[in-house]
């Protein structure tokens, strides 16, 4: 059995290391030792250059899902840390271990660490989560209990980071699902320089904004307009979220354009 009160990495600590490049991992769910990494070929996600594919596309515009920053982070780390079926039924155990669950619920808790979920009626089915300082997000794992559910939480992560003037999405380690959605491989001298220089500035507004503007814009029909539709998603239109509205149980506001679209439409635009 775990201990019940896992030792818990400061969060100056925690950020201080990926300032610097590197993140902790453990060997297993109840190991309670971490140990720092810091790869040689870094995968990261260029904001501008997401592989959008017609079926996500379909799925984004539909709001097939209700989309959420913030809304149950703890859920989505412990979704994330559940070990993984392959398709021969083999299990895949998890670096999540629980220290390192409860040092991420800490920075969350000091605003550095934040989720993407994506429900359907009240139903957690997929999500991510990741650590934010300056204009870096970078991201740390996700789930999906259904299709596409991983890849629209992933959708949305990119939008509002482009919205909210982020510049540096980490990815950590290469896989094919990031690859087909437009990941790269830099090497650890290449990372280390685009992450300082996102490192320079703060970005316009946090995750939680940008997805209150989004949520306004949509309820104010600003995608109906496709010139006035993009400038809102793309942040670029002066004002952009003032009188934020609640989303209702489909993800929309009353009388609203399709959130949705305006997430789709973004991922259309290079800046």
């Amino acid at each position: 059995m775990h201990s019940p009160t896992p030792k818990l990495i400061p969060p100056e600590v925690l950020l201080l290391a990926y300032r610097s490049g590197i993140f902790p991992m453990a060997d297993s769910r109840e190991e309670e030792e971490v140990f720092w990494v810091e790869p040689r070929q870094r995968a990261i996600l260029p904001l501008d250059h997401f592989l959008c594919s017609r079926s996500l596309a379909k799925v984004l515009k539909q709001d097939r899902f209700r989309v959420t920053v913030d809304a149950d982070f703890a859920r989505v780390v412990e979704a994330c840390a559940q070990p993984r079926v392959e398709p021969d039924g083999s299990e895949i155990g998890t670096w999540i271990s629980h220290a390192i669950a409860a040092s991420y619920r800490n920075l969350h808790r000091h605003g550095h660490a934040h989720s993407v979920e994506c429900w359907l009626d009240e139903h957690l089915v997929g999500g991510l989560y990741g650590v934010a300082f300056e204009r870096v997000f970078c991201g740390e794992s996700m789930f999906s209990r259904a299709d596409n559910a991983s890849k629209v939480a992933l959708a949305w992560l990119v939008a509002l980071l482009r919205r909210a003037g982020f510049r540096l999405l980490d990815c950590q380690f290469m896989t094919g699902h990031l690859k087909s959605l437009g990941a790269v491989e830099v090497s650890r001298a290449e990372y280390l320089a685009l992450l300082a220089q996102a490192c320079e500035e703060q970005p316009r507004c946090s995750l939680p904004q940008a997805l209150a503007e989004v949520y306004s814009a949509a309820a104010a029909g600003e995608g109906a307009g496709a010139g006035a539709g993009l400038a809102v998603a793309l942040g670029e239109a002066e004002g952009a979220g003032a009188g934020a509205a609640e989303p209702d149980a489909l993800g929309r506001g009353a009388g609203a354009s399709s959130p949705g679209k305006l997430i789709w439409q973004s991922l259309t635009q290079t800046s």
